[in-house]
């Protein structure tokens, strides 16, 4: 297995670092990105699908565009 880092930055508020790295399988040739999320001294990893990081990053920027929830309603 190759990890390349990609990204690391830290979070203003609550301090939280998050690293993305690119993870190939060479027996497989499979290609993920690893977001790894440290709080203080916990760790959360996730090891996604380009299609997840798709979606995901959609969804993220939706959100910090303001507009509302894909499958959502228009407001009242």
């Amino acid at each position: 297995m190759q990890i390349t880092p990609r990204e690391c930055f830290t979070v203003p508020l609550g301090g939280q670092q998050i690293e993305l790295q690119d993870v190939l399988h060479a027996d497989d040739g499979l290609h993920l990105l690893r977001v790894r999320i440290r709080e203080k001294t916990r760790f959360t990893i996730f090891d996604i699908d380009a299609a997840t990081a798709r979606q995901w990053a959609a969804a993220m920027a939706r959100w910090a565009d303001g507009a509302p929830p894909a499958g959502a309603g228009p407001a009242p």
